[in-house]
């Protein structure tokens, strides 16, 4: 599928960068309309719009878990959280060493 787009880009970065004339351009459209009318090709997309679909539930509950996991950890009630932001609290405290002096760069600019 990676292969697919990178070649999908690949022409329409040629196509519309290409100062060959209208009649490249009319070769390389009939060209692709043929791929993309192909049978195999047509099965291929339908195989993997079905995959797509069969695997949607499954994207879908990893994504929720791993988004919950994510707010757990930056959330004031999640567990363990507390460590954590009394660390940031102590690096971004204005008394902190943990802090650069000055955040501007130094010297001549070019």
């Amino acid at each position: 599928m990676k292969k697919l787009m990178l070649l999908v880009a690949g022409g329409v970065g040629y196509v519309l960068g290409t100062r060959a004339g209208r009649e490249r351009y009319e070769q390389i459209k009939k060209a692709a309309t043929r791929v993309k009318e192909d049978p195999r090709v047509q099965e291929k997309a339908h195989q993997a719009a079905d995959l797509a679909k069969d695997k949607a539930p499954v994207v879908k509950d990893k994504v929720a878990s791993a988004a919950s996991t994510a707010a757990d950890k930056v959330t004031p009630s999640g567990s363990g959280s507390g460590e954590h932001r009394s660390d940031l609290e102590e690096q971004l405290h204005p008394d902190s060493t943990a802090r650069q002096d000055d955040p501007y760069p130094q010297g001549n600019l070019p």
